[in-house]
């Protein structure tokens, strides 16, 4: 019988258990030493950089390595456990990640004990590339990259039915869709009393909208569907701008499930561009996405139908917002976080008359 593999915390992770995770990836090494860091700025997850140090025979093995553990704060630890945050982070580097062609670190590691909160992962280093700010925005050429990267979590997964009978992806159900409906609306009231003074009126007024439209909560999976991040902003890619185009690493797989894949486009184009250079550049870059999807071989989706949904999606940031703000410690700069993707996300719906869709 084979044993379950140690799944190390944060404080437990040595040079023995660095050396073996390099040797099963194939580098004859020996990590005599590390240096660890903290980086990154996670609210769920905490993220730690290690500088290693070698034996002999280390040239094409990693100077550094990063681990991902869960949060030292025991709210954010229920957080991840109860929306399976930590669970479908360990099952993306198990499960979906060889299948995709979307950028993504390499996994030396990855594992958990039942749902967590108790996990590990430890992947490949892309620094000199740096992570976005989600407050700060991006421009509109790493924006343009940033979203035909999606395509490649997208088309390899759409509409495969083989997908949906993964339990811990979250199939979309009428049971899943009523929780998740019957959340926002109860966490939303506690939202506008923390940030609604710092929203525009059509913004509040949008997201009770939202939230009181039964149509987007129905549950039933989504024609098209694919694998989707829901997660996918600044925050969580590594870029290298030193190549043209930029070099995009899409990282926190925490939230990954399945549903529509515009929502993806949308929650990235809506919530990282400031809304003026956001109307400039939105329909060139869904119109290189359509087709770059065309490329990898999907058919019968039209332009017409893909910028419909792409107007549907600018939703997906609302129950993000919502929801994960109220659900995750506060800190200063999470608070401003979300006050920069409400505005921009409220804004994207109301520019694109998406509450006529719903």
């Amino acid at each position: 019988m084979t044993s379950a593999p140690f799944i190390p915390t944060a404080e437990e992770v040595s040079a023995e258990w660095l050396t073996e995770q390099l040797r099963a990836a194939g580098h004859e090494v020996v990590v005599l030493g590390f240096e660890a860091s903290d980086i990154g700025t996670g609210q769920l997850g905490r993220c730690i950089r290690y500088r290693l140090e070698y034996g002999e025979g280390s040239a094409d093995a990693p100077g550094t390595l990063v681990g991902k553990f869960p949060s030292d704060d025991p709210a954010s630890r229920a957080t991840g456990v109860v929306l399976r945050n930590y669970l479908k982070e360990v099952r993306f580097y198990q499960e979906l990640q060889p299948r995709l062609s979307i950028s993504t670190p390499r996994c030396y590691f990855a594992g958990i004990e039942g749902e967590g909160p108790h996990f590990a992962v430890l992947m490949s280093d892309e620094a000199p590339a740096e992570q976005g700010d989600q407050i700060a925005g991006c421009d509109g050429e790493v924006a343009r990259a940033a979203v035909l990267e999606l395509a490649g979590l997208h088309a390899p997964a759409w509409n495969d039915a083989s997908l949906l009978p993964a339990e811990w992806l979250g199939r979309p159900s009428p049971e899943l869709s009523a929780a998740t409906h019957e959340r926002y609306q109860t966490l939303l009231p506690g939202f506008l009393d923390r940030y609604g003074g710092r929203l525009e009126q059509d913004s509040r007024e949008i997201l009770s909208v939202f939230g009181d439209a039964d149509s987007v909560w129905t549950g039933d999976v989504p024609d098209p569907f694919s694998l989707v991040h829901i997660d996918y902003r600044l925050d969580n890619l590594l870029i290298d701008t030193r190549t043209s185009p930029p070099s995009i690493t899409a990282v926190d797989w925490q939230s990954i499930t399945i549903g529509r894949p515009l929502g993806d486009v949308a929650y990235f184009l809506g919530g990282s561009l400031d809304p003026a250079r956001r109307r400039r550049c939105e329909e060139e870059i869904v119109s290189a996405y359509h087709q770059r999807l065309i490329a990898a071989g999907i058919e019968g989706y039209s332009r017409e139908a893909c910028w419909n949904d792409y107007r549907l999606g600018a939703f997906a940031g609302f129950g993000v917002c919502v929801i994960a703000s109220m659900m995750v410690r506060e800190t200063e700069r999470g608070n401003e976080m979300f006050v920069a993707m409400t505005r921009r996300h409220t804004r994207h719906a109301l520019d694109l008359k998406s509450a006529a869709l719903l």
